[in-house]
């Protein structure tokens, strides 16, 4: 009755952990990443489009990005949507393609980035520890209610959730260590 609730938590702090990494990827770095500009959206044909399904990213160099519209059309609108994403970045089209050339960062503002890399690491923590509530109270209203879920399946159930718990914001804790290594590195 209680392995459904735990596997649940689980899969649920799963996709936690994974948007968390997913939020730390958009923050800058001192090296070029395609996931700083693959979701800023494009006006395409009336419709705000990520940039990732409208064109392909290479990397060249540690400081550039490329990309390469799969529509030539849209050239105009994906450097109008990129200039004013608020990335500090401006793109220069070179023919079939935008280059973005990400100029190196200050001593300031790999702090002020190290702070937002801790920030979102600790919303993600957050929403750990409330997953791990709203299951913790999910199998206490059980106990409470059904007479087949006794004190110490309860108990054994709360203990592999605090354990479980801990080892998803561990997780999170060496993705943050990660993220501020790469933001403070020159």
């Amino acid at each position: 009755m209680l392995k459904p609730l735990i596997e649940e938590m689980v899969s649920k702090m799963e996709k936690s952990v994974e948007a968390t990494e997913r939020e730390l990827r958009t923050i800058r770095s001192s090296r070029a990443d395609a996931s700083l500009v693959e979701h800023v959206r494009v006006d395409y044909f009336g419709t705000k489009t990520p940039l990732l399904h409208l064109a392909s990213f290479a990397i060249p160099d540690p400081r550039t990005i490329v990309v390469t519209p799969y529509d030539r059309n849209v050239m105009q609108q994906i450097e109008r949507a990129i200039s004013t994403a608020g990335l500090g970045v401006m793109p220069v089209r070179e023919g079939n393609y935008i280059r973005i050339n990400l100029p190196p960062l200050t001593e300031e503002r790999r702090k002020e980035l190290s702070k937002l890399v801790a920030r979102k690491g600790e919303e993600g923590k957050v929403a750990l520890r409330n997953i791990r509530r709203e299951t913790k109270e999910r199998i206490e209203a059980l106990e409470k209610k059904e007479e087949h879920v006794s004190e110490d399946d309860a108990w054994r159930a709360q203990q592999d959730i605090l354990k479980k718990t801990e080892q998803w914001i561990e997780r999170i804790e060496a993705l943050i260590a990660k993220k501020q290594d790469e933001v403070m590195t020159i």
